[in-house]
């Protein structure tokens, strides 16, 4: 399959007078998507690497004359994996201080490192935006609604990764997925944090597979893994900043019967997931369907509101009777609940969430009306 990334219309990229950020997964194709945008403007357009000794030199040195020099004659000025260049923020803010004509983008796929070095530097001087693994909302304006429900399965298994789409088969996306997962994976935590035991959370991570849907606890994660409930908390914080997975927490409105205290954990890319748990079975053969529906529905929806501007607050709500809303939305003044069930039939209406909050809806997202809900 032919696949095109384009979100011109849908993320404010290349905005002039501020530094563009871009973070986003490993392999998403940030630098691809920003390569062909800039591309109609050869001439002025300067493309380059945080691996780059010189480019690293430049930028680093704090010196005003030389980097400006540098940059001149460029209109468009794109650093990628701009993470790998310590001082990056000052840089960028000598550029944009001083060109404030010129379009700057730095590109990353570590939040972690990125955010820390160009925080303070470029405070109200950027506009970030994030990647994600290919949308429905993209596919469905590519191929149209028939091809997303015809495929839907293999996206339940194989996940959005741009290369895997383009696979021919499944073979070779299994082993694509193998190769994300062993060589790119952990790549920027490992590198950047100087942990040294990789297998303590890729055991994490493979925890954290099983348990979709469901609370985290801490205390257990940290005593399945033998480590402390504090080195499992900087885990997951990382985890989540090289964007392989998202926390979501519970909502309450003060009822002493919510959980409101732990948190949920999805995967940014159900391909990804069950490539740590090395299960890429078809739908009919595993027990997990459910699992994969939510986490795969859950990132649709961060998805469409990150590129539809869709501001909100999300939450689980769950009470300890074992009543609960899957994924609660609260924007304007209001409460959305929504359910996800992979099967049409299984439809139950949470009436105590209706009882409770008279501001909120309740839907059922399932299989027959997810595309309307998600483009």
């Amino acid at each position: 399959m032919w696949l095109q990334r384009n979100y011109e219309q849908d993320i404010e990229f290349l905005k002039k007078g501020k530094v563009n950020l871009l973070y986003g997964p490993r392999r998403v194709g940030k630098t691809a998507l920003l390569s062909k945008m800039l591309d109609k403007n050869k001439d002025a357009v300067f493309i380059g690497n945080g691996d780059d000794i010189q480019l690293r030199r430049i930028l680093n040195s704090e010196d005003k004359t030389r980097i400006l020099t540098a940059f001149h004659d460029y209109e468009f000025i794109f650093i990628d994996e701009a993470q790998r260049i310590s001082k990056i923020g000052w840089g960028l803010k000598i550029l944009i201080d001083n060109f404030p004509e010129k379009t700057i983008i730095a590109s990353g796929s570590s939040s972690f490192k990125l955010t820390s070095q160009v925080g303070a530097p470029l405070t109200g001087r950027a506009i970030t935006n994030i990647l994600f693994p290919v949308s429905v909302t993209e596919l469905k304006k590519q191929f149209g609604g028939m091809h997303l429900l015809q495929n839907l399965e293999q996206y339940l298994i194989y996940g959005m990764y741009p290369e895997v789409l383009t696979k021919t088969n499944n073979t070779n996306k299994v082993s694509y997925l193998h190769e994300l997962r062993n060589a790119y994976l952990l790549k920027d935590i490992l590198e950047m944090e100087n942990i040294r035991n990789s297998d303590k959370l890729y055991d994490l991570l493979r925890l954290l597979s099983y348990q979709i849907g469901n609370e985290v606890s801490l205390n257990e994660l940290g005593n399945a893994l033998g480590l402390s409930k504090q080195t499992i908390a900087r885990y997951l914080d990382l985890l989540e900043k090289a964007f392989i997975i998202k926390r979501i927490g519970g909502f309450s409105g003060n009822l002493r019967k919510e959980v409101t205290k732990t948190y949920r954990y999805y995967f940014f890319d159900n391909g990804v997931r069950n490539a740590i748990i090395n299960n890429f079975n078809l739908i009919d053969e595993r027990n997990d369907i459910g699992m994969l529906w939510e986490n795969f529905m859950v990132m649709e929806r961060l998805k469409y509101q990150h590129y539809h501007k869709l501001f909100s607050n999300n939450y689980f709500w769950r009470t300890y009777d074992k009543k609960e809303v899957d994924l609660v939305e609260e924007r304007d003044g209001r409460l959305y609940g929504y359910e996800f069930k992979w099967n049409p039939k299984k439809v139950k209406i949470q009436q105590q969430w209706l009882d409770t909050y008279k501001n909120a809806s309740f839907e059922v997202i399932n299989r027959d009306n997810f595309l309307s809900w998600l483009t």
